[in-house]
């Protein structure tokens, strides 16, 4: 390997950034990561209402692992990209090839149009969090870090607060500047994003070495065909058969895909895209694959709690999105009380063990909501959340860098993103999977409980039930054996509360699993963090 140094900055290396200098980048890499943190709290909050829309409720995962698996993919790229062309190119690159994405988003006319326009997004978006760690990692010493994570959390929350907010009120309207409202909710990132580009463009101005690379195409190329075979098992294998041919031939592809990668990575030695010598280095490797775990339970955990405020509460998704700030809060008090305690002490591992430990605890208070469930207990339960979720989050990052020299250390911080994308990628599609596979069951058990009941069949007896039109045609494909189509949940809103009923008690039996199921995964992960080295940042 060959390499080149280049100042991307006039100060010589070893200059230490005043506290000033230092806020002065952060507002740079802030509105790049706010643009990302804004997209993913509008989308989530407002994708029940686009998926029925776009008549691909029980699809709705493809608009989540598309964009997540480019993300993923693109991630450990923009490290190696970067240390050639410097940071800046990339992240102005990566803000670029987002706010394409989202106008492309934005005219989509169907959930598969939809989800390969968020891949475009992620191609971009793999690279507004993971350069933004780099270009801090860049700039300071390990146990420092600590405390300026606190203003990342920051651009999550004022993202929390803002995001379901304008994804509530778009998803809401009928129309707004002659678009359907919905699709503002992508279109909003282009003004943010153009602000962001102009910001960015002037204030990043930050000394990197600059090192030539071959890049691991190849690599890249073997990744996809591991993934994308095997996540679409993970959201087809309801429909095509877990052990049917298309998913026994899924697996193979995607068997061949990881042999492949392998090969790739040995062969590319240091310049491969996840350098296998790295996995030689005990926190690298625990540390990652408690990112991989991670992913799989909190990607899982936060995208079935929308639903069910939406689904079985009824809430819109303003008011669905609000009440995710709880979650928030807990995330920005857990941060803040981790970075200042690293600061102090430079002890890590109790952080993870805690935080995993928690964020058990409360998927499995998930996993027992019910229809009747008070928004004031799921709102507790979300702060217990992100209370867990706070102390992981962050401190994985930091045990991850822990053992990587300063030359490896744009690979390492984009591991964790490369880890936690793919595990969140799983995790996306195989809980909704696990979701819609066993809904229609559960609403099926509720309905025959609900024959009996005084209620429903009281119901059944009101003539003004029957000559409502909605009720009319739940009824009739109820008496036929069809289940309810859920590829549009909006059909609920106009329902007899007292028919609408097993469904919404099936819906909240479903997802209770779909929590358990987290549960259980988030909880390998705890067991796991014992295993931590007990590292101290100098």
């Amino acid at each position: 390997m060959s390499e080149t140094a280049e100042r991307a900055a006039p100060a010589p290396p070893g200059v230490r950034l005043t506290h000033r200098q230092i806020l002065t980048v952060l507002t740079g890499l802030m509105l790049g990561m706010f643009l990302g943190a804004l997209d993913q709290t509008i989308v989530s909050s407002a994708i029940r209402v686009i998926a029925d829309q776009l008549h691909g409720q029980t699809a709705q995962a493809w608009v989540t692992t598309a964009y997540l698996i480019t993300a993923t993919i693109t991630t450990p790229l923009y490290g190696k990209l970067s240390d050639i062309y410097g940071r800046k190119p990339l992240y102005l690159a990566a803000i670029s090839l987002f706010l394409l994405g989202s106008v492309l988003c934005g005219l989509a006319n169907s959930i598969y149009e939809l989800a390969a326009f968020r891949a475009i997004q992620g191609l971009g978006g793999g690279g507004l969090m993971s350069l933004a760690l780099t270009i801090i990692a860049d700039m300071l010493p390990p146990r420092e870090r600590s405390r300026y994570q606190g203003y990342f959390m920051a651009v999550f929350g004022v993202s929390s607060v803002v995001g379901p907010v304008i994804g509530g009120l778009f998803a809401g309207m009928d129309s707004f500047l002659g678009f359907a409202g919905w699709r503002w909710v992508f279109l909003v990132n282009v003004p943010v994003g153009l602000i962001a580009l102009v910001v960015v463009a002037k204030v990043l101005n930050v000394e990197t070495e600059r090192v030539r690379h071959r890049i691991d195409y190849w690599g890249a190329a073997a990744l996809v065909v591991m993934l994308v075979p095997l996540l679409s098992v993970a959201e087809q294998g309801r429909e095509w058969g877990w052990g049917s041919a298309t998913s026994l031939a899924m697996y193979a592809i995607g068997a061949v895909g990881l042999v492949l990668f392998v090969v790739s990575e040995r062969r590319m030695g240091d310049e491969a895209l996840l350098p296998l010598r790295m996995f030689r280095l005990p926190s690298f490797r625990m540390g990652n694959v408690l990112n991989f775990i991670v992913g799989v339970g909190m990607f899982g955990g936060l995208m079935s709690m929308p639903l069910y405020l939406q689904i079985v509460k009824g809430l819109d998704p303003t008011a669905a999105g609000m009440l995710m700030l709880t979650m928030t809060a807990g995330i920005m008090i857990s941060t803040t009380i981790a970075g200042r305690a690293i600061s102090k002490t430079g002890r890590l591992k109790p952080f993870p063990v805690i935080g995993s430990g928690i964020m058990t605890v409360a998927l499995l208070l998930f996993s027992r909501l019910t229809a009747d469930t008070s928004l004031v207990q799921v709102g507790l339960i979300a702060v217990v959340m992100g209370l867990g979720l706070g102390l992981l989050m962050q401190t994985l990052t930091l045990v991850v860098q822990a053992d990587a020299t300063r030359t490896d250390l744009g690979v390492a911080t984009a591991s964790v993103n490369l880890f936690r994308q793919t595990g969140g990628t799983v995790g996306a599609a195989v809980f909704l999977s696990v979701l819609f596979s066993t809904v229609g069951g559960r609403i099926a058990d509720a309905m025959r409980a609900a024959a009996v009941s005084p209620e429903f069949t009281a119901a059944l007896r009101d003539p003004a039930v029957l000559a409502d039109p909605a009720n009319r045609d739940f009824l009739a494909g109820m008496r036929g054996g069809a289940p309810p189509d859920l590829n549009d949940t909006s059909f609920l809103y106009h329902l007899d509360p007292r028919l609408a009923r097993p469904v919404l008690e099936g819906f909240a039996s479903a997802m209770g699993t779909v929590f358990f199921v987290g549960a259980c995964v988030v909880g390998v992960a705890f067991v796991l963090t014992w295993f931590l080295r007990d590292t101290r940042l100098d």
